[in-house]
């Protein structure tokens, strides 16, 4: 994935409001599931983040296939 797209779509997902939990598939077969916000840093074209029990996942934008979720809002039922 180039860069821009990377870091666009990374901080789209997580700035997202509600935050909601997303996946970010590796061209190594791994995914990582971000299930917080804040358990997530990026810094140019390189992530990390703090999974459950702080297992780290370093990840890099040539590393990173495709990010799986939605993001448009969930209408209300109201």
């Amino acid at each position: 994935m180039d860069r821009d797209t990377f870091e666009t779509t990374i901080r789209l997902f997580k700035h997202r409001t509600p935050f909601r939990p997303f996946t970010i598939s590796l061209v190594n077969g791994g995914r990582v599931e971000v299930d917080h916000p804040d358990a997530l840093a990026l810094r140019e074209d390189v992530g990390l983040f703090a999974g459950p029990g702080g297992v780290p996942a370093v990840f890099d934008c040539e590393g990173v296939t495709q990010i799986i979720g939605d993001l448009v809002s969930p209408l209300s039922s109201e």
